[in-house]
């Protein structure tokens, strides 16, 4: 690991400060689970695009009451700082959106899930071994050669393409959660809808290089939403999973009215299922209804040359959550 300076800020203003100051030598840190991994392979050196080798590491654990989780009348606030394991015992979170607490259950580790902040994972990096292997100048440290597309591409890669040239995927279980429940995030400069937040070039976020994440708001879904979440990952215990689903299906009965279906682990982003959403609003959820969603919603996969497997994978789970909604 290359030696860098360490900043304890104090506030916000002083962490965006300090950022501003130093440009792109500096990188914030929290919980730190995924960006000492950076710093220890030293996969992003040389970087010509961000996230670059830092020189300067400003630590925003030291900033005060960025940890709450609370309702504010009808909108869940999380703050930045709040530790996963927090977001998955909280039994606010639990009562007004359990999609999220399920997904912060099934991420990583007990002791991850102790260390790791929800911002934190929210803008954790891709998880393409190219793109962690230093020994490569892939497309997405500004390279010219996505190496996956020819390569190795069995289980950290799209199969729904890659506008930018790249196939990693987007590999936060908070994100596909939040993406179904429509979140927004308030920055240090402003707020941006969830859909609007990731992006599959650079860092995979549209965060500037002093601007920071304040705290997520989520508004619960309606009364008489089944809320789940579901992943395939090869290790049950720990590990990135290859496949996310997160449903919202809003029932009258058996029969569902609304539909808000995200995927993470299939795409660069976190994307939603439209198509399966279209599919199953106004109809009574059963296995043909769940099954015919399931289908749509991977209609336009391109699969690489080694995961066709996570097509069939992806309806498996879409299907599984519809019918998750009457059971």
């Amino acid at each position: 690991m290359k030696p860098f300076y360490h900043i304890d800020a104090t506030s916000f203003e002083d962490a965006t400060a300090q950022l501003a100051k130093y440009g792109d030598k500096a990188r914030v840190i929290a919980g730190g689970t995924d960006l000492i991994t950076e710093l220890r392979s030293r996969c992003i050196e040389g970087n010509k695009v961000p996230p670059k080798q830092p020189e300067v590491l400003v630590n925003i654990k030291t900033i005060k009451d960025a940890d709450y989780i609370r309702m504010d009348g009808s909108v869940l606030k999380v703050g930045a700082l709040a530790k996963v394991h927090a977001l998955e015992t909280s039994s606010v979170v639990q009562q007004s959106c359990p999609l999220l607490s399920q997904a912060a259950h099934v991420m990583g580790t007990y002791q991850i899930r102790l260390m790791g902040t929800v911002a934190g994972n929210i803008c954790q990096d891709v998880r393409c071994w190219y793109y962690r292997r230093r020994e490569f100048n892939c497309l997405r440290k500004g390279g010219l050669t996505c190496f996956a597309q020819a390569g190795e591409n069995s289980r950290m890669h799209s199969i729904f393409g890659g506008k930018s040239g790249c196939y990693a995927t987007n590999q936060s279980d908070l994100a596909t959660a939040l993406t179904a429940l429509d979140a927004n995030i308030v920055t240090t400069q402003r707020t941006i809808a969830i859909k609007d937040f990731f992006i599959d070039t650079g860092p995979g976020h549209v965060l500037k290089p002093d601007e920071i994440i304040k705290e997520i708001q989520v508004t619960p879904p309606p009364s008489g939403t089944k809320q789940s979440y579901t992943k395939w990952q090869p290790m049950k215990s720990h590990g990135f999973g290859v496949v996310k689903v997160a449903a919202a299906l809003t029932m009258s009965g058996t029969t569902c009215t609304a539909a808000r279906i995200a995927l993470g682990g299939v795409a660069p982003t976190p994307m939603r299922a439209t198509a399966a959403e279209a599919a199953i609003a106004g109809q009574t959820v059963n296995e043909a209804s769940a099954t015919s969603a399931a289908a749509k919603a991977v209609e336009n996969a391109v699969p690489m040359t080694k995961n066709a497997y996570k097509v069939v994978v992806t309806k498996a789970l879409i299907k599984r959550a519809i019918l998750a909604s009457v059971m």
